[in-house]
């Protein structure tokens, strides 16, 4: 139960990007509903597993500079989403059309919802706990929730229309701001 709890609070950041891909990325197929749940999932449980292996070798570098990677990352996407939000507002059919969710852009979204990851796994190396039992129940707990927000982002974004890439945009500043304040 323990891990079940970590694996909510690990897919946080995870679910607030998917469903914020939801509001933004109107024409995601089959292959992003699957894709963005399966990349989200393999990171939360990947970095865990490094981090449990690393165990305390890179803790304090990762610890310390996470935050400015994190801001850096999602700080970019952010900020050119709410740029474009604003170019399309005149525009919102283009929006619809012009906008792709990217496989680097995803991987860039997983790494960066997934980097906190790596100090749990770190615990859980002096924990003792059964590492591959722990990051498979991580994996599925992020897929589920993540694929619930895709949906729930969807919704969003057709009521929103284009202020949802905008407010996307604001969402991943504040995650990326977030991650280096705390």
């Amino acid at each position: 139960m323990e891990i079940v709890l970590i694996g909510v609070g690990l897919a946080m950041d995870a679910v607030a990007v998917s469903m914020t891909n939801g509001m933004v990325y109107r024409n995601l197929g089959v292959k992003e509903y699957i894709a963005m749940p399966v990349f989200f999932g393999v990171f939360q449980a990947i970095m865990p597993l490094i981090g449990n292996f690393a165990g305390g070798l890179f803790t304090s570098f990762i610890s310390k500079y996470a935050g400015i990677v994190i801001l850096l990352i999602l700080g970019v996407i952010g900020g050119k989403m709410i740029k474009e939000g604003f170019e399309h507002r005149s525009d919102p059919k283009k929006v619809a059309i012009g906008k792709r969710l990217s496989l680097g852009v995803l991987i860039f979204q997983a790494i960066a919802t997934s980097i906190d990851a790596f100090a749990v796994g770190v615990g859980f190396s002096a924990m003792q706990v059964n590492i591959i039992q722990a990051v498979v129940i991580i994996a599925i707990v992020t897929i589920i929730l993540t694929t619930i927000a895709i949906v729930i982002g969807r919704k969003f974004g057709d009521i929103l229309g284009s202020s949802a890439e905008i407010l996307g945009g604001v969402i991943l500043v504040v995650i990326g701001i977030k991650a280096i304040i705390t």
